[in-house]
């Protein structure tokens, strides 16, 4: 499924122009996510590829993001992905409380290629050991990202912008449905 992400309407990126995502779930258990940047990429503040590990803190800079959950009102899981290739997980309880690290989920597999005039990042995401995410039922989906460009100005982008200041989490903003493999 192919999808536009809206700039949050507060939000300025002079350098991006726009941001598309491909969402797949090809497998039970599993995401194939494609994020899409167009616009003016030396412009943007990409950090430098190193090691795909896991970090801490990666929406203070470029960020793509995935919030996933079974049911409306239940526990979600958060996916941060940088274009250096680190990444996150977290497991929440409800709306931003109880947050854990992610502790079953497997490394992602991701792939990162810049042009002049955009950048993408493939992500393959393994979620079968998650007993919150049952791979018979479909998933609610949110997708978001934040840019920042060379001067270090933030932009937000996501499927739905449903509060007055950007917030990903918010439970309208898991906007997609994807059904079961």
């Amino acid at each position: 499924m192919h999808h536009v992400l809206k700039i949050h309407p507060d939000s300025r990126c002079a350098a991006a122009l726009g941001l598309e995502v491909v969402v797949a779930r090809p497998q039970p258990g599993s995401l194939d996510i494609r994020y899409i940047v167009t616009g003016d990429i030396s412009a943007l503040r990409v950090p430098t590829v190193t090691a795909s590990t896991r970090v801490d803190g990666l929406w203070h800079h470029t960020c793509f993001e995935a919030f996933v959950r079974a049911q409306p009102c239940g526990a979600y899981y958060e996916f941060n992905f940088a274009p250096s290739l680190q990444w996150s997980a977290y497991r929440f309880g409800g709306y931003r409380s109880a947050r854990s690290d992610a502790g079953l989920i497997r490394a992602p597999q991701l792939k990162g290629r810049a042009g002049s005039t955009s950048y993408e990042l493939k992500v393959l995401l393994d979620l079968a050991q998650t007993s919150d995410l049952p791979n018979d039922m479909a998933w609610q989906f949110g997708v978001s990202a934040v840019i920042e460009d060379a001067s270090g100005d933030k932009s937000y982008w996501a499927l739905a912008h449903p509060a007055a200041q950007p917030d990903f989490h918010h439970p309208d903003s898991f906007a997609l449905e994807l059904p079961a493999a």
